[in-house]
């Protein structure tokens, strides 16, 4: 049995100007151990499709479907006991530690409450734990640091932080929204190194969301790649840099910028926009951006497909060669 089964997951939103469809009938697996990346263009449903697993959608959200975490649904489980799985068997790092991290308390309060909340930890024990975990996480001087306030950290340790709170339950399963953005390369670097080093030394599951396929490569076992609330394809990271069945995952590596491209070479950018969610087509949402599209294309939305060991397509064109 995989750790996480994600079956049919949708995920919509009530709004003044109508129903928002931010994710439809998003399927995959996650076994412990392994890393998954969902990649897709900003508001192609990756976070919300996170948020949608932890029952963190906002109070006009709705979510059908099933997501099981070593076969307990999650999908309509009563709040008190979703509680009692997020943050000990689930745990997400935020996109922005900054809002993430109460600025009113300092690390080690908000680290001993987690401890004290799920594990029924005395204090002293839990800052005990705490400390302990900030070393994991390559803190500098933790023992100086642990008491201070968030705006003490630099942007890099913030996250650090964030990665330490994470862990401390040894959750089975790390969800990482966008972990790397607004850092710098070199703090990327070593933040990447780190939920690697997470994955060995804890045996966590990582669900990595990020629009970069830039960090993917190395860092993930297998890539999910959404539009407009779909998946469009899914595989390993060398089946679709080296063999993309997709006209959207194309277009994707086709944007990001490479080293062995001319120093003159422009950026392909993907012509058009992405489909408004208030009027999900009916069709493949791709289609009016899609230099491959069929007749068929702007109708009927295609069925993902295997193309290969592990890798899976939706798109009506047989082959883009």
């Amino acid at each position: 049995m995989a750790l996480l089964e994600v079956e049919g997951l949708s995920v919509s939103f009530d709004t003044p100007d109508g129903v928002v469809q931010a994710a439809t009938d998003v399927a995959f697996t996650l076994d412990s151990g392994e890393a998954l990346a969902i990649v897709g263009e900003s508001g192609s449903g990756k976070t919300q499709t996170a948020l949608a697993i932890m029952g963190l959608l906002a109070a006009n959200g709705h979510c059908t479907g099933s997501a099981r975490l070593q076969g307990r649904e999650l999908v309509g489980m009563p709040p008190d006991s979703l509680n009692a799985v997020r943050g000990d068997r689930i745990a997400m790092i935020f996109q922005d530690p900054m809002t993430s991290l109460n600025p009113y308390l300092t690390v080690a309060s908000q680290m001993i409450e987690v401890l004290v909340l799920h594990k029924g930890m005395e204090v002293s024990t839990a800052r005990s734990e705490a400390l302990r975990m900030l070393d994991a996480v390559h803190i500098p001087d933790a023992a100086a640091r642990i008491d201070r306030y968030p705006h003490e950290f630099s942007g890099g340790m913030r996250q650090r932080v964030m990665i330490a709170t994470a862990l401390l339950c040894r959750p089975d399963l790390l969800m990482a929204d966008e972990p790397t953005t607004a850092l710098d390369v070199t703090v990327q670097a070593q933040i990447l190194a780190l939920l690697a080093e997470v994955r060995e030394e804890f045996g966590s599951a990582v669900l990595l969301i990020t629009h970069d396929l830039g960090i993917v490569a190395g860092n993930c076992d297998r890539l999910l790649v959404m539009y407009a609330g779909r998946v469009m394809e899914a595989g390993s990271p060398q089946s679709l840099f080296t063999a993309s069945s997709h006209p959207y995952t194309r277009a994707l590596l086709r944007s990001v910028p490479r080293l062995d491209r001319p120093r003159t070479a422009q950026l392909e950018a993907i012509a058009g926009n992405p489909p408004s969610l208030l009027a999900t087509p009916t069709g493949c949402p791709f289609e009016p951006r899609c230099e491959y599209r069929l007749a068929r294309c702007r109708d009927t939305m295609p069925d993902l497909e295997i193309v290969g060991d592990g890798h899976i397509k939706a798109c009506h064109r047989e082959s883009m060669n």
